[in-house]
């Protein structure tokens, strides 16, 4: 395979030193993608090779590949199986499609607007947090502890119509959300130390052990869930849809485990428990640490552009001017223009997902004349593709005019891909940008949001963190709501 490569002219890098993912390796990365332009290829240890592409005329092909030759990757993917079972993320092929159809409905925008009252409401707790510790005296905040504990109380009653009050806590969870935090930590620590590649390894080990355990605890809560759901739906009928009663919160609305067992498909028939279950712990893994990782990097960018920050404000504060609450509607999300081109451009400058892979059953033309094998693990890099120079003048600089209409229509629609794109880009890319507008808005109408006391160092788990996290000072604007 190595004289393969050669033979088609596809650059290559063996230093081993360019896949650290703290600040420095992402520099490295910087550096690879200034020298190689498109892509190169990979080799990691003598076990896996791969193809990295981070230009859109080569990302494209990879990305609008057909589902049927389109496979996920065990090297990334498969040690999240024991945890996120047969869901979308990691089928392939015509169980892919059939999943795909059925999940298409819970991300509908009538759906979606549904949830809008709960941004709001999870936002306004974490605001009320904010208030009450600055009155004591706290100066840092770090963006990614508060952030994360906000969406992860959002997607649950999102999901669940769980209520967990984990922002109300003092830092105490319960024994799901302490699992749910645990398993993505294991996740990134199997991925990075190769032995534990090896399940009759991992498994036997102290890492392996917990991981088990945590997934035990995962599984137990989704699967009651959804079994109480169903008999309750077998009894009663379906939930009314989402009405200003069920905003006043007399009747529980819609949520995504209520759409997933209504689901059916040509043949009139819908997901099993497994399957559902599945497609939830997928929807809580895959939603709240990424729309988290992107707000608080939205807040850390404003922070230090003070100028694009006041833009933003003014744009909300015209938007609300004259109502009666602060609540941020469906309807306002299309007014935040502006803040709408900021929060764009900050998904381009931190991503929260900086790549995906992708195996093809058959030989994949790229640019040139190149041929990308069978079987090749392709490396999409969206962190290198959103910092490439040919595509973005001087990429390390954060500009929302980048996305002013007009500039947007001159560049390829593979040159932003923080959702991934073509038929397996992220279904829920509605419903994070939905959440990132509310939060972001609320959090700018109330707060002047400031720089952190030291110094930011970027730091890739499963999202784009920081080393020591996200520290961020916060100025209240307004008095605290009733």
């Amino acid at each position: 395979l190595c004289s393969l490569f050669f033979s088609l002219s596809i650059s290559y890098s063996l230093s081993l030193h360019q896949m650290r993912s703290d600040e420095d390796g992402l520099q490295a990365v910087d550096e690879l993608v200034r020298t190689y332009r498109h892509s190169c290829a990979w080799f990691l240890g003598p076990f896996y090779n791969m193809v990295r592409l981070f230009h859109p005329d080569y990302v494209k092909p990879l990305l609008l590949a057909p589902a049927s030759i389109t496979y996920k990757d065990e090297l990334f993917y498969g040690l999240m199986r024991p945890w996120l079972g047969q869901s979308l993320l990691l089928t392939n092929g015509t169980k892919w499609s059939r999943q795909r159809r059925l999940l298409t409905p819970a991300f509908h925008f009538d759906i979606l607007k549904n949830y809008i009252y709960i941004f709001n409401k999870s936002t306004n707790i974490m605001h009320e947090n904010w208030r009450r510790l600055l009155a004591e005296g706290k100066k840092d905040f770090n963006m990614f502890e508060y952030v994360s504990m906000m969406t992860l109380d959002s997607l649950l009653k999102c999901t669940f119509s769980y209520d967990s009050h984990c922002q109300e806590c003092s830092g105490k969870s319960d024994e799901y959300i302490s699992a749910i935090f645990e398993l993505s930590d294991l996740a990134v620590k199997r991925q990075r130390y190769l032995p534990h590649h090896w399940d009759w390894v991992y498994h036997r080990s102290a890492e392996g052990r917990r991981f088990r355990r945590a997934c035990e605890i995962v599984h137990s809560f989704t699967a009651a869930i959804v079994q109480d759901r169903r008999s309750k739906i077998d009894q009663q009928g379906p939930p009314e849809s989402f009405t200003q009663t069920a905003k006043r919160g007399y009747r529980r609305t819609v949520d995504f485990i209520d759409v997933l067992l209504l689901s059916r498909d040509e043949n009139g028939e819908g997901l099993s428990n497994e399957e559902i279950k599945a497609q939830a712990d997928t929807f809580m893994f895959a939603g709240h640490d990424t729309t988290a990782s992107a707000i608080s990097w939205v807040l850390y960018n404003l922070a230090m552009h003070q100028e694009f920050q006041d833009r933003c404000r003014s744009e909300i504060n015209d938007l609300l001017s004259g109502r009666d609450s602060e609540e941020i509607t469906w309807d306002d999300l299309s007014s935040l223009t502006f803040t709408t081109m900021c929060i764009k451009e900050s998904l381009r400058l931190h991503s929260p997902i900086s790549a995906v892979t992708r195996y093809y059953s058959q030989d994949m033309s790229v640019p040139g004349e190149r041929i990308i094998p069978a079987g090749s693990i392709c490396l999409i890099s969206i962190y290198g593709t959103h910092r490439n120079p040919d595509v973005w003048p001087n990429p390390e600089v954060y500009d929302p005019m980048r996305f002013d209409p007009d500039k947007s229509k001159q560049r390829s629609s593979y040159a932003f891909i923080p959702f991934s794109a073509g038929p397996r880009n992220c279904i829920g890319q509605s419903f994070a940008m939905a959440e990132i507008r509310v939060v972001v808005a609320l959090t700018l109408r109330r707060f002047r949001v400031l720089p952190g006391s030291k110094p930011v160092k970027r730091f890739y788990m499963i999202v784009m963190r920081t080393e020591g996290g996200l520290p961020l000072m916060l100025e209240p604007l307004m008095p605290a709501q009733e």
